[in-house]
């Protein structure tokens, strides 16, 4: 019955957040989240789903990434976003990678105004992956008749939106809605986040996670108290090789490819995982377990980005590498090492008589100097290709490491005659045991219940192999994400709108 005219009619009300995956979801690549804080008012005796009306608070993004694949994904860089960019009031990132932050600047172009949070590091080393994009994505569009998909002038005034935010800091960026970054161990400055809305719900994304014990960062921390957690499966259907075996795979293979007396190539992540060669390599020459041959460094990103974490090491490494660099002064330097930031330098590599060791980007040899490398020195049957990261579907890199005899490289077939080594557990994201482990430590927190898991950011393969395993080895709900599916979480419950 109406309530009488003029009298008033009792309600409630009700805060949730919404989840929506606009990149991420079924895929490694392209992270885009959409999270939404709403009111909801009810009448007296009613429940959320008989409200009368919902308010949404604030809107925030976690990560703006690029996809990454054949073409770099043409259809999926260009489109336009699928919410309106000038309504978000923050977007908070995760990490540095291109494909969590490749589209920042698109989203700036389109209207977006809001603050851009991101760790002191991350910040650093997203600027140098975004000036970097410019050019190579320019490129790219006059290959493809296309406008370039962001200039110069656009990251800059990406750059005037960035606030800094440090680990272990509450901070509220959107109305009703703070954030709190915990460390993943994935790459310098990474995080997971921690949104919490008015009435205390919780939501984690964890953007990636580490392949933790790193030689340089400390272990990822687990994430207590949240009714919901999205988490990425990179790896979720696969084991690492032990860590030790890792070290001893490349030091062989680096041993076989110098015996061989050919040019070994090196196609390297700019962010962690060069450092990491770096530093491997430098231990291996230090300890005479190497023949002493070349090193040449042929990317001037990955040079930036290790200046990046020589800056920062001292901060935010683990206590065992920073103690190493008090002592060593550098963990990455060594005296066969060469870098050429420079054109004329790189292209004096080629008068260097083999053997010789060339890491260069791009890691997935879609862009970068390594395509040139690559198709200069792939014919010859004593070159030697370290493939030592993840090879998305479609990438010039997965077709090597699938087997494929040629390859197209900067518009040209490339005829594959090199032997290619495939060297597991160089990855920055953890394993499926590790993941496995993750989702437990949130599970076993003892203040909360966690009602939901969901598993993205991996291959769909990927993505229900570590759902099920979360399911069955943890009596957990997991849940795989549809592409623009909308998610309500509140104290409650977790529901699909």
């Amino acid at each position: 019955m109406a309530a009488p005219l003029g009298s008033a009619v009792s309600c409630y009300s009700t805060f949730m957040l919404k989840l929506t995956s606009f990149g991420g979801a079924g895929k490694v690549t392209g992270s885009n989240f959409l999270i939404e804080g709403v009111q909801a008012k009810t009448a007296e005796g009613g429940s959320p789903d008989a409200a009368q009306s919902a308010a949404f608070r604030g809107k925030m993004l976690v990560d703006c990434g690029m996809e990454q694949g054949g073409d770099f994904a043409v259809a999926e860089i260009y489109a336009p976003f699928a919410y309106d960019a000038a309504s978000i009031d923050a977007l908070v990132v995760t990490h540095a990678h291109l494909d969590h932050v490749g589209r920042i600047p698109k989203l700036v172009r389109e209207g977006f105004k809001g603050k851009i949070y991101m760790t002191p590091p991350t910040k650093d080393l997203a600027l140098l992956i975004l000036h970097d994009s410019i050019n190579i994505l320019r490129e790219e569009a006059m290959r493809l008749g296309r406008a370039p998909l962001y200039e110069a002038e656009d990251v800059e005034r990406a750059t005037a939106l960035i606030e800094t935010l440090d680990y272990h800091i509450e901070k509220e960026v959107a109305p009703g809605l703070s954030v709190y970054y915990r460390n993943t161990g994935h790459i310098l400055g990474a995080a997971s986040v921690r949104i919490t809305d008015e009435e205390g719900t919780v939501l984690v994304l964890t953007g990636d996670i580490g392949n933790s014990p790193s030689p340089l960062l400390p272990d990822w921390e687990p994430v207590p108290g949240a009714d919901a957690l999205l988490m990425e499966s990179v790896y979720g259907d696969r084991l690492h090789p032990a860590h030790a075996d890792r070290v001893a795979r490349l030091r062989e293979a680096l041993k076989r490819a110098i015996a061989k007396g050919g040019t070994i190539l090196i196609p390297s992540f700019s962010i962690e995982r060069t450092q990491l060669m770096l530093y491997e390599l430098s231990n291996f020459f230090s300890a005479s377990e190497l023949p002493p041959v070349p090193v040449f460094l042929d990317s001037p990103l990955a040079i930036h980005v290790t200046e990046v974490y020589e800056k920062y090491g001292a901060t935010y490494f683990k206590s065992e590498a920073e103690e190493e660099m008090k002592r060593e002064k550098s963990l990455f330097e060594f005296p066969f090492l060469q870098k050429t930031l420079a054109p004329e330098d790189s292209a004096a590599i080629a008068k260097v008589p083999s053997p010789k060791i060339i890491i260069a980007g791009a890691g997935m040899s879609h862009g970068g100097r390594i395509g040139r490398w690559e198709a200069r020195y792939l014919p010859d049957p004593t070159t030697t290709l370290l493939i030592v990261g993840y090879q998305a579907p479609g990438s010039p890199g997965r077709r090597m490491a699938d087997g494929a005899p040629t390859v197209r490289l900067g518009g040209q077939t490339i005829h594959n005659r090199a032997t290619v080594e495939i060297l597991e557990g160089w990855s920055a994201h953890a394993d499926r045991d590790e993941l496995l482990k993750f989702a437990e430590e949130a599970l076993t927190d003892k203040n909360k219940k966690l009602k939901t898991i969901f598993v993205a950011l991996g291959e769909p393969s990927a993505e229900r192999f570590l759902a099920q395993r979360i399911h069955d080895y943890l009596g957990a709900t997991a849940i795989v994400p549809e592409p623009a599916e909308t998610w309500e979480i509140s104290k409650d419950e977790v529901k699909r709108v």
